[in-house]
């Protein structure tokens, strides 16, 4: 119960480029909703101010995709909140201001309908109470012929959301989220991506040669293969890695497998639209060089997007990118 987790699907660097890694997070999507007001700074006795920090959807180092609600089918959600229901790891205690100091074991009582006292549960047991009530609830609203995007809201307390992100500036996330005012949660999903990040070593890659999350390339004898240049080859791998990104897995949000014409069918409409859907082509990317220019080596042009000069990210070189 309750997952906090964090995978790296790609690490790459490059002569001239930072470390580009890209994570797989699983959390509960409560914390996703945290937004930008992670702590509080203390004035004076009688006056606390929220700081404003980027989260983890809005910090503009970090490209991502992330799973909807508004997409899973509701009776796969609702096995999802059953299989493994996010349940809180920190019971904070009420008090003043956004921090909980320490836990709160109280038991919760509960009421029916008429306003007459009903049973008592301690604070797991309450929680999974309500996860029960709000699938009955859910049910009976999908029953009734409303859209998922509806119906699934009343799981989301307890189920859990999947994120995808690339990034080669981490340390403002990292310096904000493990901080000790951070909200339990989240800094327990950033020490995960820590950890994760440490224990990877990073693939060096050379220009021309791509780093593509969810795609792994083998030779005749089943050795890593590095895709560069212009091929065929290339060009559907980068489609299958953004199929797979805008999927944030291996398989379709119905559970079937992204086979290489679903991907290019995904691919094409993604990039196609206007305004242009294309922030799982974010997470592709090559090392750039520095070019002579008067004399010395600078950097040209605008290719990295948030991944900053030194990489080639795939989204910018689409003819329809959008600035």
């Amino acid at each position: 119960m309750t997952t906090i987790s964090a995978k790296v699907i790609a690490d790459s660097i490059g002569e001239h480029a930072p470390r580009l890694t890209t994570l797989l997070l699983r959390y509960p999507r409560r914390i996703h909703a945290e937004g930008r007001t992670h702590r509080v700074m203390r004035i004076c006795e009688d006056m606390e101010v929220e700081v404003l920090t980027p989260s983890l959807m809005e910090d503009p180092d970090l490209s991502r995709n992330a799973s909807s609600s508004r997409a899973m089918p509701v009776e796969k959600l609702i096995k999802d909140v059953l299989d493994d229901p996010a349940i809180p790891l920190f019971w904070g205690k009420n008090q003043k201001g956004m921090q909980a100091g320490e836990e709160c074991s109280n038991r919760v009582r509960t009421w029916d309908f008429g306003g007459k006292e009903g049973s008592s549960w301690d604070r797991e047991g309450a929680w999974l109470f309500a996860r029960d009530n709000a699938i009955r609830m859910a049910r009976a609203f999908s029953e009734a012929g409303y859209a998922k995007q509806i119906v699934n809201r009343l799981l989301e307390p307890f189920s859990h959301i999947t994120v995808l992100c690339s990034a080669t500036q981490w340390s403002n996330f990292f310096a904000l989220r493990r901080h000790e005012a951070a909200e339990p949660h989240i800094h327990m999903l950033a020490d995960a991506m820590w950890d994760a990040m440490q224990a990877s070593t990073p693939q060096l890659l050379d220009v021309g040669e791509w780093h593509l999350p969810f795609v792994n390339v083998t030779d005749e004898e089943g050795e890593p293969k590095v895709l560069r240049g212009n091929s065929p080859a290339l060009t559907n791998a980068i489609k299958l890695s953004v199929a797979r990104c805008a999927s944030t897995s291996y398989r379709t949000v119905d559970g079937f497998e992204m086979t290489f014409l679903r991907a290019v069918e995904l691919h094409d409409k993604l990039v196609s639209q206007a305004p242009l859907h294309a922030s799982p082509c974010e997470h592709q990317a090559t090392p750039n060089k520095p070019r002579p220019f008067q004399g010395k080596a600078v950097w040209l042009g605008d290719q990295g997007g948030n991944l900053g000069p030194y990489w080639i990210q795939y989204r910018k070189t689409l003819k329809n990118e959008c600035m």
